[in-house]
């Protein structure tokens, strides 16, 4: 063979395993959320099979947050000692598990254990992902972190835009549907493994460190504003349906809950496009959450045109936030460091995602006005506008900030 059909085929393998490696972080960005939106769509059907009150939906739905966040840390222990990609494959199996667990429920406090071993899974996955694209895609990092987001939010858009028009029909029940996105993440953990192109992050002849570094205050920021989009997102979801139907509107609940996760998608192609240097600035997450009150103004208006509009707007807001925030730690810190920031964040912005729904449905229930589970998702947009502009004039101080706490900067 010749020095040019070696190099040709040299290139030729590089570029098929750059393509495995990007199609294999999609998958792994949907398994994030194939099963932590299964619920809303049927989320009507559970309230009445197993009597939920508002706030029992609120509690279910923060269970999940609650989950992201108690286990981010322990996700980052799981990755200094077994490598991302065990722990990404660990967290798909756990996932799948708990979601066929769900479809068992006999009552809320069954449904409540399973809901909380899904979203374990999930929280080992997330601090996983940023470790995996520096491993796979280190010359790529933005590029690389797009796609799985982009394969994360697809992961929201098709159980709320298949449940109700594909697969509950063929199924027939809110438990059997459970049970096909349990077994989608585990097909997804068997393609990792069968097909991922390297084993792991490359090891370091030093131990891995975990325990994130909690006296970084910019941190300490940056996750208040992830978790504010985050309980924005996430109690949207879950109160649309219910307030759809207290209002009589419940024939618009699909359409909503379809726009609300495909407004995300035009978000990740537009910041994919134009959004370099973004996450530095703090222009746009203030726009993110001017525009998550403008939308969350249309959804309560109870028309049902504006519902739509309005819910595409809070996903479309709450994607730009999300996708700048997750792009971040990848290119803050070290190759052996991404996952302690990645959990020091995801620990604090679920915690504060967390509480959320929970007021939300006790708002509702307190005063007996649907309107009112709105109310808890507004001040999450004020307080992500305050911080931004206080905090945050240009991420130019962030990087400095990191550099200053022993992180250095990856472009």
């Amino acid at each position: 063979m010749s020095n040019n059909s070696a190099s040709a085929g040299l290139r030729t393998s590089a570029a098929g395993n750059a393509f495995i490696a990007l199609a294999l972080l999609w998958l792994a960005g949907a398994g994030l959320r194939l099963t932590i939106l299964a619920p809303p769509p049927v989320i009507s059907f559970i309230h009445d099979d197993l009597g939920l009150s508002e706030t029992q939906i609120g509690l279910l739905s923060g269970i999940p947050a609650a989950l992201f966040a108690c286990a981010a840390v322990p996700g980052s222990l799981l990755i200094a000692r077994f490598g991302a990609l065990s722990t990404l494959v660990i967290g798909l199996l756990v996932t799948a598990a708990g979601s066929a667990l769900r479809g068992a429920a006999p009552s809320a406090a069954w449904l409540y254990a399973a809901t909380a071993v899904t979203g374990l899974g999930v929280a080992f996955m997330q601090p996983a992902m940023p470790s995996l694209v520096r491993a796979w895609s280190p010359k790529r990092i933005a590029f690389a972190t797009a796609v799985y987001i982009n394969g994360l939010l697809m992961g929201e858009v098709l159980p709320v835009a298949l449940t109700l028009s594909l697969v509950l029909p063929l199924v027939g029940s809110w438990r059997w549907d459970f049970v096909v996105w349990g077994v989608a993440c585990a097909l997804i953990a068997v393609l990792m493994l069968a097909f991922s192109p390297s084993s792991d992050v490359p090891a370091s002849s030093a131990p891995r460190k975990w325990w994130p570094d909690w006296r970084n205050t910019l941190v300490w920021r940056l996750g208040i504003m992830m978790g504010c989009v985050n309980a924005t997102y996430f109690s949207t979801n879950f109160f649309i349906p219910r307030f759809l139907h207290a209002i009589g509107h419940a024939g618009v609940t699909g359409p909503a809950l379809t726009a609300l996760n495909l407004g995300q998608i035009p978000a990740s192609i537009l910041l994919l496009m134009f959004g370099r240097g973004l996450e530095r600035r703090a222009w746009p997450y203030v726009v993110g959450g001017l525009l998550c009150l403008v939308a969350v103004s249309a959804i309560v208006s109870g028309n049902d045109l504006m519902v739509v509009v309005g819910a595409a707007g809070v996903g479309f807001a709450s994607a730009i936030v999300l996708i700048l925030m997750l792009a971040l730690p990848p290119q803050l810190a070290e190759a052996d460091d991404v996952h302690r920031t990645t959990s020091a964040m995801l620990t604090i912005g679920y915690s504060c995602a967390v509480i959320v729904p929970v007021f939300s449905g006790l708002a509702w229930d307190m005063t007996g006005h649907p309107v009112m589970a709105f109310a808890p998702i507004i001040l999450c947009a004020l307080l992500l506008i305050a911080i931004a502009a206080t905090t945050c004039r240009r991420l130019e101080t962030v990087t400095a900030s990191l550099a200053r706490a022993g992180l250095s900067s990856h472009q």
